[in-house]
């Protein structure tokens, strides 16, 4: 059996980032393996864990997302791939890159976070299950091999609902799927020899990124300005029980 997980590396939510010209500069910034991807990585290491066989992880992006990779291979997972690519590219592009790959590796499934942190965007999963041809289950939080076939839970809007599915396929993973393990200092260091096959990508995104923005937070400054503490809190009350809807 062979369980692959898809990662992306993405700035630390605490990171400080910064416009240079109208790009989003990451030069200052820490990079991260997706948090919602190690919830993929951690899935993957359980499957082989209980079923046997080999744990793979995927990952697109610049030379620096090797960092990622890394973590995932200090995590448990036995060797990695990575696409270099030193660009944007759209999940649909990504997917397209990746499905060659995927298709010569004969994955038993294959998991990738539900949402990218950098994107904001739930697509790479549908976008890789359409370019291998394979069914999808979205925003698992259970998954149980059963031969040929896995059963697998994921949230709707109302609830939750159990299905069933033929393997090969691809899930997505959010939290609630597991708890993901820290790297251990021997595992880091096993990580350091384990293989990271390079592939270049010759492609090109079909989307252009023509300017980049970053979120300011700056409303619960406006709050605090040019007022007495009392006021402030007063304000952030109202905001808080108004807008925000807490009771």
């Amino acid at each position: 059996m062979k369980f692959v997980a898809v990662i992306r590396q993405v700035p630390d939510g605490e990171s400080r980032l910064r416009i240079q010209g109208d790009r989003v500069d990451l030069s200052g910034a820490t990079l991260i393996l997706d948090q919602m991807d190690e919830y993929g990585v951690e899935e993957a290491l359980r499957l082989k864990e209980k079923h046997g066989g080999e744990a793979i992880v995927v990952g697109f992006g610049p030379e620096r997302a090797e960092e990622a990779i890394r973590t995932a291979l200090a995590m448990g997972m036995d060797r990695g791939i990575h696409v270099v690519y030193e660009g944007y590219a759209d999940p649909v592009t990504v997917a397209e890159a990746l499905a060659p790959i995927l298709r010569e590796e004969s994955p038993t499934l294959i998991l990738t976070g539900g949402q990218q942190a950098d994107w904001d965007s739930q697509a790479l999963g549908g976008a890789l299950a359409e370019a291998l041809g394979m069914p999808v289950v979205a925003w698992t939080t259970a998954l149980e091999l059963e031969g040929e076939t896995a059963r697998a839970k994921h949230d709707l809007d109302e609830g939750a609902e159990w299905v069933r599915v033929r393997l090969p396929a691809v899930f997505t993973t959010q939290q609630g799927l597991n708890e993901p393990r820290y790297p251990t200092l021997p595992g880091i260091m096993k990580a350091k020899k384990k293989e990271i096959k390079k592939v270049a990508f010759q492609g090109a995104s079909r989307v252009e990124i023509l300017q980049e923005s970053i979120q300011e937070k700056t409303r619960l400054q406006k709050i605090l300005d040019g007022k007495d503490p009392v006021a402030a809190a007063e304000e952030l009350v109202r905001l808080l029980h108004e807008e925000a809807k807490v009771i």
